[in-house]
């Protein structure tokens, strides 16, 4: 498997078609699996539906306003927000039927997030908590926070896209500096008149305080190499390593 640490953000538009990019290269079949994982730029990720929405204008400019980049992408709900406290982890791998085992992998790699999560020993769970923004039925959440044991919070959301001969999948799991994210997306729903509950939205410092990105990517790497060796495509390896 083919590792793309993108060690910095092209922008939002740029780096969301970079992704698409990858996978129109898979689906020709000419590139083995690549995990490209990246700090992105403070973007606010809109869906088809919130484009659609009468107040989407006011949304959008919501989004400028705070300083982050509005983008309509192809996969994925309502309005996710992230910065470079957030970690974005792209899969995309060659299928030949890439339809077959679309919720498979839903269920995979949200569980891959939670144990990499857990080898820092913050507890994490697969599934929606109530209110959630860009609410999604494998979102990763934490039962609670250190400040309150009580209130679970959305740490990362999941999208994939299908086409002919292969598939994307989208993780963005938030570790740093949730507050901003809160910020622009309490302005972002309201102007959509959405509703939805701005203290599920947090971050895996918030549970495990001085949590790092850095931390959060050797896990995650740790992981995916499990991954890796399992489905039989070797080490994860990274442009020049081979």
């Amino acid at each position: 498997m083919k590792l793309i640490r993108q060690r910095e953000s092209l922008g939002a538009e740029q780096d969301y078609r970079r992704a698409l990019a990858i996978l129109d290269a898979a689906r020709g079949g000419v590139t083995e699996p690549v995990l490209r994982v990246y700090q992105p730029r403070p973007t606010v990720a809109f869906g088809r539906r919130d484009e659609l929405n009468p107040g989407f204008a006011h949304a959008r400019q919501a989004a400028v306003d705070a300083a982050f980049t509005p983008l309509v992408r192809r996969v994925g709900g309502r309005a996710a927000a992230y910065h470079g406290g957030c970690l974005v982890i792209d899969h995309v791998e060659p299928d030949p039927d890439p339809k077959t085992g679309i919720q498979d992998r839903y269920r995979l790699f949200g569980d891959m997030v939670v144990a990499a999560l857990e080898e820092l020993e913050v507890p994490a769970q697969v599934g929606e908590i109530p209110g959630e923004y860009c609410a999604g039925e494998y979102s990763v959440h934490a039962p609670g926070t250190a400040e309150d044991p009580r209130r679970p919070v959305k740490l990362a959301g999941t999208a994939q896209r299908v086409v002919a001969g292969a598939w994307y999948f989208s993780t963005v799991l938030v570790v740093e500096e949730a507050e901003p994210l809160r910020a622009v997306l309490e302005d972002v729903y309201a102007a959509l008149d959405v509703p939805w509950e701005p203290s599920t939205a947090g971050c895996v410092a918030d549970v495990r305080p001085g949590t790092t990105v850095a931390e959060v990517e050797e896990a995650l790497l740790d992981v995916y190499g499990r991954y890796s060796a399992y489905m039989g495509y070797g080490r994860v390896v990274g442009d020049g390593e081979r």
